[in-house]
């Protein structure tokens, strides 16, 4: 299993506010975020209390287009959202953010896991060679 973690502190603002625009993207806010980095964001197809709900992202990390869609596996509002990301099918990468609201703000923590339970594990030196050091979620 791979994992890429990294953290930023928001001043002025609390998890609920984040955590609503995390559950209800949408592509003009996310590019007012980091524009020319964050192109496109936005909910795919909605299901009943948003688990299940499918996102389309399209952004810029370090120099490589990344373009994915992200079915919502869990979300406690104003706490934490969990993508699992498919093409196809769902694939072994997940996508976290937790919110850890203190009295200035809210703590980001965005957590990337890619990789395979079992022998499957073997197969985790493909994740290695797109999910590099470069690859870290910044802009959070």
């Amino acid at each position: 299993m791979i994992t890429l973690q990294s953290s930023v502190h928001v001043n002025g603002i609390g998890g609920g506010p984040l955590f609503d625009f995390l559950i209800n993207p949408n592509d003009r806010d996310y590019q007012r975020w980091w524009p020319g980095t964050h192109l496109e964001f936005h909910t795919v197809r909605q299901r009943p209390g948003q688990v299940g709900d499918v996102i389309y992202m399209d952004e810029y990390v370090d120099k490589r287009r990344v373009q994915m869609s992200g079915v919502v596996i869990e979300a406690i509002p104003g706490k934490k959202i969990t993508w699992q990301m498919k093409e196809w099918i769902r694939l072994p990468v997940w996508v976290d953010v937790e919110l850890e609201e203190d009295a200035q703000g809210v703590m980001v923590i965005h957590t990337i896991k890619a990789g395979f339970n079992g022998m499957g594990r073997l197969l985790d030196g493909i994740f290695r060679l797109y999910l590099t050091r470069q690859y870290s979620p910044a802009g959070v």
